[in-house]
């Protein structure tokens, strides 16, 4: 190899750019709040997801009688609110009953 080429190649290398690496994120301690403000619209709208009603009835004992006017709200969660109480709960249980009650003797006079 000739003297000139050896100078030539030694200057043309180019130096790699300095190593950054990417910070990484810093995993949760805690899940983040939720995005929502709880509130008893949110606790008796059927359009609530699912898992926001448990965290009402698990975490939020003021909403639980607002959960037994929500549509969506499933047996295993009336039966969850049933157990654990709350304030006004006994009483909206018994007013989801009394109308359920109402509409199957309604059902029953029509058919009858």
């Amino acid at each position: 190899m000739c003297a000139a080429h050896s100078r030539h190649k030694a200057h043309g290398r180019r130096k790699a750019p300095p190593y950054q690496p990417k910070p990484r994120p810093k995993p949760l301690i805690e899940p983040p709040s939720p995005p929502i403000l709880l509130t008893p619209l949110v606790a008796c709208s059927p359009g609530t997801a699912q898992d926001v009603l448990w965290h009402i009835a698990e975490y939020a004992p003021r909403l639980r009688k607002w959960l037994i006017a929500n549509p969506s709200a499933t047996p295993a969660m009336l039966e969850y609110l049933a157990q654990v109480g709350g304030p006004d709960v006994a009483r909206s249980l018994q007013i989801l009953l009394e109308s359920l009650e109402s509409r199957a003797l309604d059902a029953i006079a029509h058919d009858g």
